[in-house]
């Protein structure tokens, strides 16, 4: 089965290997047509009070920030991916991290506004938040409202104590639910984040877990399986036999029950590990997954623009350093070939419900079909009922979830 990845859209992606100013001589075909399109914004705020023993996000933990000089950087990092995207409408802003609801709501008032400077902000622009659950955070969340935020995502990750103190979580039930209540008095629209496939965790229970998940009437939910991941503390314990692993088939069965409770509740999955009601889609995910284009900003951030592929330094003091030489926080940048936008579509796109338009893959990198689909591999999946193929649509279906990496290995032609 395929392991349902934690990691957010911002942390996937390949490392490229710098071109300096060649990362900018894109085609004329590709610079024209995307300075009209829309344009997403992702800024990354790369502090945590402590680390997750499953995280393997870009943060970190200091014993004190900088607010204003914070302020200052990401405006500053902003301002350098503005200029080389003009006349761009911006369709969302998502703060992710790290913990942004660390992040003073002064400091995330003037990166909206300042955003809404350098690009027209579309009429109905998501700008979603991620936060923990805590009281102290939860305090801040009028005040962000104020500064503009009309979307959180919440890290509640479990509604049960013991499973909270396994995943190294500062709060319990109780102040996880009384943020909860806050956020959807305060906020537009509110997420929450549960994991679920924990050791032990027996079917009936995640059921109830889910069901109860249910009851608080948000209209997205992010539900993860547990994934152990590289250098984290977790797969430290796994090396050792000290951290048991979820039976495949029992993770399996969690997985379809999820689907199913879920879509019965008007809440189906239209990506992997994404649940929502029709109109509630994360927007800004939507652009990740969607082959759009958005702006990367802060320690760590990933991203796409006209077809070049920029990431910034991981660790914050570098970031910093890097800004003060060269007014931007860019390590790495340069112009994706036509091979590697179309290997990139299928990978997103494939992830959701919806999947992918080959024929608009096909015609925005101009390469026929063929040279990155196997389409013989594509038409056995199809007839073995793990994906379904409809004129120019390719999409994998609810049983081929089960399989998504595999599936991917067999029909992408990097």
């Amino acid at each position: 089965m395929n392991a349902i990845s934690l990691s957010s859209p911002q942390k996937r992606g390949s490392s490229f290997p710098s071109s300096g100013e060649d990362a900018r001589q894109l085609d004329s075909r590709f610079r024209g047509n995307d300075r009209t399109k829309d344009l997403a914004l992702y800024v990354h705020w790369p502090f945590c009070v402590s680390k997750c023993p499953y995280c393997d996000f870009n943060s970190h933990v200091r014993e004190s920030i900088d607010q204003a000089a914070w302020r200052e950087a990401l405006l500053k990092d902003l301002a350098h991916e503005a200029a080389l995207l003009p006349g761009r409408r911006m369709t969302s802003i998502f703060f992710g991290g790290g913990t942004p609801s660390l992040m003073e709501p002064a400091t995330a008032a003037a990166l909206i506004d300042a955003a809404a400077g350098h690009w027209q902000a579309a009429d109905d622009i998501e700008i979603t938040l991620e936060a923990n659950p805590s009281s102290v955070e939860a305090a801040r969340f009028a005040d962000l409202a104020s500064a503009g935020v009309n979307r959180v995502s919440l890290g509640l990750q479990s509604l049960d104590d013991q499973a909270l103190a396994f995943l190294g979580r500062a709060h319990d039930v109780e102040e996880g639910l009384a943020a909860l209540a806050t956020a959807q008095r305060v906020f537009e629209r509110v997420s929450f984040d549960l994991i679920y496939a924990l050791p032990g965790q027996s079917a009936a229970a995640w059921e109830a877990e889910l069901r109860r998940a249910l009851s608080f009437g948000t209209d997205h939910l992010s539900l993860y399986q547990l994934t152990i991941e590289p250098g984290t503390r977790f797969a430290a314990l796994a090396a050792k036999g000290e951290l048991p692993e979820t039976d495949s088939d029992l993770a399996a069965e969690l997985f379809e029950l999820t689907a199913a409770i879920t879509a019965d509740a008007g809440l189906p999955r239209y990506e992997v590990s994404n649940h929502a009601r029709l109109g509630q889609e994360s927007r800004h995910n939507l652009t990740y997954w969607r082959m759009g284009d958005y702006a990367g900003v802060g320690p760590g951030a990933h991203g796409r623009r006209t077809g070049c592929a920029t990431q910034r330094h991981r660790k914050p003091e570098n970031w910093m350093g890097a800004l003060a030489r060269n007014s931007h926080g860019i390590v790495e940048e340069r112009a994706l070939t036509a091979q590697e936008r179309a290997v990139e579509a299928l990978l997103m796109g494939l992830r959701l419900r919806e999947g992918v338009d080959v024929a608009d893959i096909s015609e925005r990198t101009a390469l026929p079909v063929p040279t990155f689909i196997d389409e013989q591999a594509a038409d056995r999946l199809a007839r073995q009922g793990l994906l379904r193929r409809d004129q120019t649509r390719l999409a994998v279906t609810a049983d081929g979830l089960l399989l998504l990496d595999s599936i991917l290995a067999e029909i992408v032609r990097a």
